[in-house]
């Protein structure tokens, strides 16, 4: 749809019903000056070559599949395929003949979806990729969850092989040097190729051509790489970076500038950009908008920030985190659009814009009716007419059968919800957080009886174990009802129990223990440090679940600054000792405590300040699981998984768990001083 045919429907909707005829025109001479001031501000900027064009892009970004994607990957592929294939007027053509399909990364997650692909395909999330080829992906950008098993396996997933394709699309990040990488390194080629050309490899951009219209997309990942995954050898630009530091991001703007203006240099007849930038939040996201030049489009990603606008229907209990697309004017003047979804296969993106003769976004001409997100719940497959892929359905169903097997091996019960939503698990305290943590430290005294406290990461936590559900008819966040695991006869699982598969699913990386030794000085570090990006609308992975301590905060002080009260305090709550009162350090800074945390954060993932000495990873990696101990022996002992099922096997096999999840005003181990007093004296 032209810019002329959006203002003509724009005047037809509010016409003599709503305005007065001078009223009209002074509209009409508006909306005229309005695009052409638009066109000739930029025409020194981007080269003109074509009277106009209109794209319509599907993405996503997250996909992450867990046991929920086994519906919502093929329901997704209706959705999609759908819009794709849109034909309103039914004249045999697509409505939008122009369209491009990307992701901005996290394509797929350590889980049991990913695992099962060995089973089903002969090798880890093979199935992933394969529903990602069949959807059509032109370009995914690196995002960190896909560095989760190291590169070796990021390999595995792009090479082909005798009875695997492997991507049948690049992948991008312009601000990733992969040439220090021996698993990488040979799967590198040149910029600025057709990504149709270069299936299998990685690149920091490339050029889709559609319709005869070049567009390029680039391609950008977290410089915080390193400390939220396993990057192995690349490099990763900027070295030094901080997320709240202006300078550095403008240094990663830099970084993706310098790419475009090279594509660009190279090809002045491209003056269609679009960034796939992973950021993990979409506050950067928008900072980076206004710092580049010649960008038309961002394609967020790592936040999963739903946004959506009023036309848009949500999945049941989802709110709108903002108006999609996000505007604003970039370095150059022009209009830059910023879109994203939530992950996990539950929403299609779709933006449908048009672009004028200089190749500039615009703005008035995307219709809230037709872009926005589209839910792939089954309400969302019918309203769009859509059929799931055969292919991806075959997929999910091959992988279902071996993932079903695991729901009928049960370690325990739970009367209540156990809360792993991310927007609560790295915000706030929550009762699967506090049972995980327990879990840790059950396993760690078992090796060490002196180990007082349990330190882990929010981010680690990926599902609920439970259900979360409305009322029919109900689409109100009040309404909401939490309940347990439900029975699975199929598996031969009851309600309430807790199942294999409810344990992999949750705690989806399988981090290992590690032992180490803090004094109060560097207990003090850690927790600042485990408090410190908290911020509005932030969701940080390094936000703690804990055990064997309490401690409140003030989120409105200075990161570093934040921690009021800490103490340590045993299993009934009594206090052991008091570390922090009042904002000060109390009593020896040298007294030690011996802590179990996950080997990720040991090793300074998600920026934790672990001391390096006395460390004693608790992990065994034998592969014969004749010599596991436990109960649990599907996973290796001294790992996550097998913590929390043994913890449960022990104490939760007859009488369920039934610690009720709370809000932040009751939450007595992490107590957020904007939300409640200090209690934890």
């Amino acid at each position: 749809m032209s810019f002329f045919d959006q203002k003509n429907r724009f005047i037809s909707k509010f016409n003599s019903r709503y305005l007065s005829a001078s009223q009209l025109s002074w509209l009409i001479i508006f909306s005229i000056f309005l695009f052409l001031g638009t066109t000739v501000g930029v025409a020194q900027v981007k080269t003109p070559h074509k009277s106009g064009f209109t794209l319509q892009l599907l993405h996503t970004s997250d996909q992450e599949a867990g046991v929920p994607a086994l519906k919502d990957a093929p329901n997704f592929s209706a959705v999609l395929n759908a819009l794709k294939n849109q034909d309103a007027n039914r004249d045999g053509k697509p409505d939008y003949p122009n369209t491009l399909i990307l992701s901005s990364g996290d394509a797929y997650i350590p889980s049991p979806f990913l695992f099962a692909s060995d089973t089903v395909f002969g090798g880890q999330g093979r199935g992933d990729i394969l529903i990602l080829n069949a959807l059509g992906f032109g370009a995914i950008a690196f995002g960190n969850h896909e560095f989760d098993l190291g590169t070796a396996v990021v390999a595995d997933l792009l090479r082909p092989k005798e009875d695997y394709p492997g991507t049948k699309f690049p992948y991008l990040s312009t601000n990733l040097d992969f040439s220090t990488d021996k698993d990488l390194a040979k799967l590198v080629t040149a910029d600025g190729q057709e990504a149709s050309k270069i299936p299998n490899k990685i690149a920091g951009n490339t050029i889709i051509t559609v319709n005869g219209e070049k567009i390029a997309v680039v391609g950008a990942t977290t410089p915080t790489l390193p400390t939220i995954s396993s990057p192995g050898s690349v490099t990763v630009l900027p070295k030094e970076f901080n997320d709240h530091d202006a300078a550095d991001i403008a240094a990663l703007a830099a970084e993706i500038q310098t790419s475009v203006d090279t594509l660009l240099t190279k090809n002045p007849e491209i003056n269609k950009v679009i960034l796939l930038a992973h950021m993990q939040q979409i506050a950067i996201e928008q900072k980076l908008a206004e710092l580049l030049k010649g960008v038309d489009i961002i394609v967020a990603g790592g936040s999963n920030t739903l946004l959506a606008d009023k036309t848009d229907r949500l999945r049941v209990g989802d709110k709108s985190a903002g108006t999609y697309p996000i505007l604003k004017k970039a370095a150059d003047g022009n209009p830059i659009a910023i879109v994203n979804t939530d992950g996990n296969y539950r929403y299609v993106g779709r933006l449908v814009v048009n672009f004028d003769a200089n190749g500039v976004i615009i703005p008035f001409s995307i219709d809230s009716k037709i872009s926005g997100a589209y839910a792939t719940d089954s309400q969302g497959v019918a309203a769009v007419g859509g059929k799931p892929d055969a292919k991806i359905f075959a997929i999910t169903k091959a992988l279902k059968k071996v993932i079903i097997a695991q729901d009928g091996q049960i370690f325990g019960k739970t009367n209540v919800f156990l809360n792993g939503w991310r927007g609560d698990v790295r915000t706030q305290e929550t009762n699967l957080g506090n049972l995980t943590a327990e879990a840790n430290l059950a396993i760690a005294k078992g090796y060490d009886p002196k180990t007082v406290i349990s330190i882990k990461n929010g981010g680690g936590i990926r599902d609920n174990i439970g259900i979360y559900t409305f009322p029919p008819g109900s689409t109100r966040s009040q309404d909401v009802i939490k309940l347990p695991p439900q029975a699975n006869p199929v598996a031969g699982k009851k309600e309430k129990e807790i199942s294999q598969l409810d344990i992999t699913n949750a705690l989806r990386f399988n981090n290992g223990l590690t032992l180490v030794t803090l004094n109060a000085t560097e207990l003090l570090a850690v927790i600042e440090h485990s408090v410190a990006a908290i911020a509005p609308g932030a969701t940080p992975g390094s936000f703690p679940q804990v055990a064997g301590l309490a401690f409140s905060f003030d989120p409105d002080l200075p990161a570093g600054k934040r921690v009021k009260s800490l103490a340590i305090k045993d299993k009934k709550g009594k206090i052991i000792d008091v570390v922090v009162k009042n904002a000060e350090l109390v009593g020896d800074p040298n007294r030690i405590f011996r802590t179990v945390t996950l080997n990720f954060l040991a090793s300074g993932g998600d920026g934790y300040p672990f001391p390096k000495r006395e460390r004693v990873d608790l992990t065994s990696k034998d592969t014969d699981t004749s010599k596991r101990t436990g109960l649990a022996t599907f996973a290796a002992d001294g790992f996550e998984q097998d913590a929390l099922a043994e913890y449960l096997a022990a104490n939760f096999k007859q009488i369920p768990f039934a610690q009720e999840d709370v809000s932040p005003t009751a939450d007595t181990r992490i107590q957020n001083l904007k939300f409640r007093k200090d209690m934890v004296f």
